[in-house]
């Protein structure tokens, strides 16, 4: 089969097709012919050896396609079922065997390129906006990269959970399509902060959604209001280095999370129900996605390139 190969860490250019043999199903796994799988940035920590992962291997931890063969104690699927997973590596092939455990259905009325777009990023929206930090109607917060793919989903998400959202966004371009996805107000990077306290009377937020990491660190903290919540679920512009925890109680009492979507998910009834939540609101109309570029399976390396440089907007998909 085709697929993609990590045989060392690096950069997109690490990103090799290859021929490799196809898998086969063990106890308790499935066999998944992928239509398409997701570029997120999850896979760029794992690819650089931010999140350890051996090599060779795999990469891409998002995709849909259809059950081709079932392992043996696989009792909830049958061949032909379309689903999709998250959170296991090797989404970037042809064919992968993938715990049925994390695998989940795909309802009518959603095809393989929804399906892929929306599972992990929309999950993650899903968990942030209603356990992270539980929106109440009313509440006015803060979305990083606003029309980036998981942007887009969370200001989507917030809105409907009742929100006030102003988004950050680089470019013209990326503004209009933070408002077209129902962001209240857009604003530039730089001095963010004291927009976001010109916005709010100086009271600040009640949660910054950050997926940037080191490069507005800061001026989340100072965006928030008393007892507000900085939800730090990514690191693109890089980790953020050490600091002292006082600063939470200078600014009001400040919560700070790293969450993960691993976490979120810990069982499989809660897997299935915000996978369910999810793709409800896409085959309704609900949550629109905005696919951003779609690349062949070979074309990995520039797919990432264009995520890692910001080049993009929306969500990513290597299509087979």
């Amino acid at each position: 089969m085709r697929a993609i190969l990590v045989t060392e860490n690096g950069g997109p250019e690490v990103l090799k097709p290859a021929e490799r043999p196809g898998p086969e199903p063990g106890p308790g796994e499935v066999l998944i012919d992928v239509a398409v799988s997701g570029v997120n940035f999850v896979d760029v920590y794992y690819r650089t050896g931010a999140y350890p992962q051996p090599v060779p291997y795999v990469p891409g931890v998002e995709a849909a396609g259809t059950v081709a063969a079932l392992g043996d104690g696989v009792t909830d699927f049958a061949v032909g079922d379309r689903v999709a997973w998250a959170n296991v590596q090797g989404a970037h092939a042809e064919r992968a065997a993938v715990p049925a455990a994390k695998t989940v259905p795909v309802p009518d009325g959603v095809g393989f390129e929804e399906a892929a777009a929306a599972l992990l990023q929309g999950m993650t929206a899903h968990y942030l906006t209603g356990s992270t930090y539980a929106i109440q109607p009313g509440d006015t917060v803060l979305v990083h990269a606003a029309a980036g793919g998981m942007g887009l989903l969370l200001t989507q998400i917030a809105k409907t959970r009742g929100a006030r959202v102003i988004g950050t966004a680089s470019t013209p371009e990326k503004e209009k399509l933070a408002r077209d996805a129902g962001a209240d107000t857009v604003v530039g990077y730089d001095g963010f902060a004291d927009r976001v306290r010109e916005l709010t009377g100086g009271e600040g937020v009640a949660a910054v959604y950050d997926g940037i990491g080191a490069a507005t660190f800061d001026g989340s903290l100072e965006s928030l209001r008393g007892r507000g919540v900085l939800a730090l679920y990514g690191a693109a512009s890089g980790e953020v280095p050490p600091f002292d925890p006082r600063r939470l109680v200078n600014g009001g009492s400040l919560f700070l999370t790293r969450p993960s979507l691993v976490h979120y998910t810990a069982t499989r009834e809660e897997l299935l129900t915000r996978a369910s939540e999810v793709y409800g609101w896409v085959a309704s109309g609900e949550l629109r996605l905005h696919i951003g570029h779609r690349y062949d399976l070979a074309e990995a390396s520039t797919a990432y390139a264009d995520l890692e440089a910001r080049r993009s907007t929306g969500k990513l998909l290597l299509i087979r």
